[in-house]
């Protein structure tokens, strides 16, 4: 029962990597660029959801607002994070990104850790760097077994979301018609803008859809594990990219299985090998997986045209 319950919570928190993963993997496999600034994106949605909810419970709906008036505060404040962060998202790849599209991918490296840093000490000024005790978007637990395994809300909104979110965004990207421009600029970006496709615009939509993305995780993030500071997106954000490589970098199911994999092997190293050592045992699975398969899990191996 114990294994059990490790493994549920793997699979939770692993939920969370893949949907953070799910929007590396779109910006990359739409713009071929990695937004390393994607973790402190997360942050803001945090944030953004925490002061919204505290002031609608706090100022709009008094001393005791009724379960039904906060759940109806917490969703429009997920909403409100996700519109922030999407509109956080469009500029950072208009103003950071777009001027470095033709650049090598160092010069873009360099301005991602710029963006990082930028958003975290913002953060810091704006919020305080003191931690931020984040109210969850869901309480209650489910009991099975006579009471003998608990299942948090949290846990299986969390995975409900996750799997919601891959469906949706491959059902988008194999049959909307933006979703076959972004495959079209995936493809060539000057076949495409020939055919007619605005690839700044499809771009920008992939950063806005992958921000959103970023919000959304990060409020679960945050009800998961309720602290909330400046740095809270930057260790999650660096192993949601661990995720999308070790499922095949631009592959939508591979970032969720990606995700959730490392999830389940960060939940049981913790749990049976050493807190201390679960980090550096997912980064040597990662190197093993990649020592076999170099492009992931999933990842289709493209020989490069000389």
């Amino acid at each position: 029962m114990e294994f059990l319950l490790y493994l549920i919570n793997g699979i939770s928190m692993g939920s969370i990597y893949a949907i953070i993963a799910l929007g590396y993997t779109m910006v990359y496999g739409i713009a071929k660029m990695l937004n390393f600034a994607h973790g402190d994106v997360i942050m803001v949605g945090g944030y953004v959801s925490f002061y919204a909810t505290t002031y609608a419970t706090g100022q709009l709906l008094g001393d005791n607002p009724s379960g039904t008036a906060v759940g109806v505060a917490t969703l429009v404040s997920v909403l409100l994070a996700m519109i922030v962060c999407t509109v956080l998202g469009v500029i950072i790849e208009g103003l950071a990104y777009r001027p470095l599209r033709q650049a090598g991918s160092l010069a873009v490296l360099i301005t991602a850790i710029g963006v990082s840093y930028f958003l975290q000490n913002a953060a810091q000024l704006l919020f305080g760097a003191n931690p931020k005790n984040f109210t969850s978007v869901i309480g209650g637990q489910l009991s099975l077994f006579d009471g003998q395994l608990r299942i948090s809300n949290v846990a299986l909104l969390t995975v409900a979301a996750c799997v919601v979110i891959m469906i949706g965004l491959t059902l988008f990207t194999g049959r909307s018609k933006m979703g076959k421009a972004m495959r079209a600029c995936s493809e060539d970006k000057g076949a495409a803008q020939l055919m007619g496709i605005n690839v700044n615009r499809t771009i920008s939509l992939t950063f806005a859809i992958g921000s959103a993305l970023a919000a959304i995780a990060g409020v679960l993030l945050c009800s998961y594990s309720p602290v909330l500071q400046p740095t809270t997106g930057s260790m999650p954000g660096i192993k949601a990219f661990t995720a999308a490589v070790f499922g095949g970098i631009g592959s939508i199911p591979g970032a969720m299985l990606g995700g959730i994999l490392l999830g389940i092997i960060e939940a049981l190293a913790q749990a049976y090998i050493s807190t201390q050592l679960s980090n550096a045992i997912l980064f040597a699975v990662l190197i093993v997986v990649l020592l076999v398969k170099p492009s992931g899990l999933l990842g289709k191996y493209v020989p490069e045209k000389v």
